[in-house]
């Protein structure tokens, strides 16, 4: 399998195992769809990480294998391609990309999935599709111009540029740099923290923010409105508040699964 979901302490890995660039071919992408549904139906993954080992996060699509479909054919994978990636960004849970070498294309599309990005100072982002006569096709358009805004996003897109670590964390494309050998643990650190937190309100947190981004501000106030009192109905509401009455703020401990 070209992609794998390891399991520890809360934490799903969903680990890019496709040597020597994790290329993004037909079958890598239906099993991230694949075990980005199962992350996201199983009690025990609370938070995950995308990591492509320690040398390449995923240079792109397979673009030999691209080349052989016509109009036809990607007309009929289209969708499959961006449901794959869909997939993982709607993952009910945190979710961080820890990005090393190469994430360009396609792989800056997975990464622009995640909530958070963590990247090695050697990491290299980009979308250069333009430079193969296409556009981004797994979501590049529309997720990275809402994350860095618009004109940002086409100077990348237009122009097919790679960054570095450092100007992708001034774009805000990534949101915090490390040394490449570290990103790994410090993705896992990011995502453990918060395998111990709140499942159901993490839940609600990530959908109100995610909704509001692709809808009016009123659509999003009346998810987030919905959303915050529901959470009063949780066991997780009743233990946080009364560890904050009783304790103090932040020490309330919330349980694997709580419904």
């Amino acid at each position: 399998m070209t992609v794998h979901l390891e399991v520890a302490e809360g934490v799903g890995t969903l680990r890019l195992e496709r040597p020597p660039m994790n290329a993004l071919d037909v079958a890598t992408q239906d099993r991230l769809k694949e075990l980005a549904e199962e992350a996201s139906r199983r009690d025990d993954v609370r938070a995950v990480v995308i990591y492509g080992g320690e040398k390449v996060f995923a240079a792109g699509a397979d673009i030999k294998e691209m080349q052989a479909m016509d109009h036809a054919a990607m007309v009929l994978r289209g969708r499959a391609l961006q449901d794959s990636f869909t997939a993982v960004a709607r993952i009910p849970k945190p979710v961080v990309a820890a990005v090393t070498g190469y994430a360009l294309g396609g792989g800056c599309e997975l990464a622009l999935c995640a909530d958070y990005r963590i990247a090695g100072e050697n990491a290299k982002l980009g979308q250069p599709e333009i430079l193969l006569g296409l556009i981004p096709g797994a979501g590049g358009t529309q997720r990275l111009a809402r994350l860095i805004g618009p004109s940002k996003a086409k100077d990348l897109i237009f122009t097919g540029r790679q960054v570095k670590a450092d100007e992708a964390l001034a774009l805000g494309l990534v949101d915090r740099v490390v040394p490449a050998d570290e990103v790994y643990a410090q993705a896992h650190a990011w995502a453990a923290k918060l395998a111990q937190g709140p499942a159901i309100a993490l839940r609600a947190a990530k959908e109100s923010v995610d909704t509001g981004l692709e809808t009016d501000i009123d659509t999003g106030l009346a998810v987030e409105r919905n959303w915050f009192a529901g959470l009063f109905a949780t066991e997780d509401r009743e233990r946080g508040m009364r560890s904050f009455v009783e304790e103090g703020p932040g020490k309330a401990k919330f349980p694997v699964t709580s419904e």
